[in-house]
């Protein structure tokens, strides 16, 4: 038990899924888990441990924005010895090829801060997926015919944006979407040793202003959440 969650210690599963919206987070595990047991709910962030294909998984809301996400993750590693932590979530889309309702593979993550910079200083860290999770999660997207993006995206500090000129840098320089949690997610993988993946489905876009109406987001977060337990557990 942490300050941030309530659970014991043989609660948390070592692979963790990690929705923003700890509601997303009892849909995904009612919906793919089996024997699903809620394991935390302090502050209303909610967690589930279930088994997909025998396998221990739990999922996990994260909150909005990396000072949120740092901290359960922080915690999951340190105090639960998570080993693989799963970003799944909605991100907005920053490139004409790239459509709503397409999935990304986020194999980098830009960012203007992290609450890691602090650490590195002048260093301009690049944070980076796990390989192994990666493309596993693009052979699981490939197999089940859903169109998949795989490169760099950029996790930002804040939602409502006033910064139209770093937007354009980034699409000229080809970020595929926008998110607000990966890129500390990936440094905190990246500094106590563990595997990270984000695997974003495209609710809307910045260029075209589309948004995915509310009936179908739910049939395209399943096939997110499917990528990501086929990466965590390959055939």
């Amino acid at each position: 038990m942490t300050i941030h969650i309530g659970a014991k210690a043989e609660d948390i599963a070592e692979t963790v899924l990690l929705p923003g919206d700890p509601y997303r987070a009892k849909w995904a595990a009612e919906t793919f888990l089996d024997d699903v047991r809620l394991v935390n709910e302090v502050r209303g962030m909610l967690g589930f441990t279930g088994t997909w294909k025998g396998n221990p998984v739990t999922i996990h809301g994260s909150g909005m924005g990396m000072p949120s996400l740092s901290i359960y993750v922080n915690e999951l590693i340190k105090d639960y010895n998570a080993q693989t932590l799963i970003r799944i979530g909605s991100c907005g889309g920053m490139q004409n090829s790239v459509k709503v309702r397409d999935v990304i593979l986020a194999m980098t993550s830009s960012t203007l801060s992290t609450p890691s910079r602090g650490i590195f200083k002048e260093l301009q860290y690049a944070p980076c997926a796990d390989w192994s999770l990666l493309s596993a999660a693009a052979d699981a997207a490939k197999g089940k015919g859903i169109e998949t993006h795989v490169g760099g995206i950029y996790s930002s500090d804040v939602f409502y944006d006033e910064r139209p000129d770093l937007n354009e840098q980034m699409v000229r320089h080809g970020i595929l979407g926008v998110e607000m949690e990966a890129a500390e997610l990936y440094t905190l993988a990246a500094r106590y040793g563990r595997r990270a993946l984000a695997v974003l489905t495209v609710s809307d876009h910045l260029l075209t202003g589309e948004a995915l109406p509310s009936e179908d987001r739910e049939r395209s977060f399943g096939d997110m959440v499917e990528i990501a337990l086929e990466a965590a557990f390959p055939q």
